[in-house]
């Protein structure tokens, strides 16, 4: 199967992938690719969330964590919540997604350094490849020189990079 036509979709190993809001079709699509559960840190009061996710996720027999992180205020305890879901779920393919796959690939880089031990180059490929975030976000992810920084947006504000090994 190709890769499914959802915003920003990236494979970052065998088991997991990450996107922005899949719609209906793109749901059906991950379930098609072997995902057993899906985390969502996206609002589901946001615009472009899916009405009943939790309810068109479990009718195609896929588990469910929200995690609404705040776009303005992401915090330890959303993280250590992420990381509670990724743990719970580390048997499974699992598929964590937001609106963008901003929020995502920033916990994603986190606990591929913190917890997965990998190096801050490694764990952030997959964020590089989406966002190089500033602000609050970059205080979450550790970059204490971007806090300053406006976001910037693979493709439209930096090259997106040719050659990612994740």
């Amino acid at each position: 199967m190709s890769d499914p036509a959802i915003l920003n979709w990236r494979r970052i190993d065998a088991r997991l992938t990450t996107s922005g809001q899949p719609d209906l079709a793109g749901l059906a699509a991950l379930r098609d690719l072997g995902v057993r559960h899906v985390i969502n840190l996206g609002p589901h009061d946001h615009e472009r969330a899916l009405p009943d996710e939790p309810g068109a996720l479990a009718a195609l027999g896929i588990g469910y964590t929200h995690i609404p992180v705040p776009f303005d205020a992401p915090s330890d305890d959303h993280y250590a919540d992420f990381c509670a879901a990724m743990a719970a779920h580390d048997a499974v393919p699992v598929h964590v997604h937001c609106i963008l796959n901003a929020r995502v690939t920033a916990f994603l880089t986190r606990h591929r350094r913190e917890t997965l031990g990998m190096t801050a180059q490694a764990a952030r490929a997959p964020m590089d490849s989406v966002w190089q975030p500033g602000g609050v976000w970059a205080r979450f992810v550790g970059d204490a020189h971007n806090i300053d920084a406006p976001h910037r947006y693979a493709g439209r504000d930096y090259p997106v990079p040719v050659s990612l090994n994740f």
